[in-house]
């Protein structure tokens, strides 16, 4: 089974990044409110980054290595994937 890691833009412009096994499905539970205590008070969010990984341990540490770069750096990593 194959696992994401996904970069949401928040309506406020902040981002958050995650993981998960069905990217449509979990963007769909932040807009509802019950995806992240995060996302929860900035809806909507739109998905703007997905990167499939083999492993659900890959995709969690690709998460924290996302999490941990700057905003200029994320913001870089969306441009070259090209959802926006």
């Amino acid at each position: 089974m194959s696992c994401y890691c996904y970069i949401l833009e928040c309506a406020d412009g902040t981002f958050y990044t995650g993981w998960t096994t069905d990217p449509q499905r979990r963007v769909n539970q932040h807009n509802k409110g019950i995806g992240a205590k995060y996302t929860s008070t900035r809806r909507p969010v739109k998905l703007v980054y997905l990167e499939t990984l083999s492993t659900r341990t890959e995709a969690m540490k690709r998460e924290l290595a996302i999490k941990k770069m700057k905003r200029t750096q994320k913001s870089k990593l969306i441009e070259t994937a090209s959802l926006k």
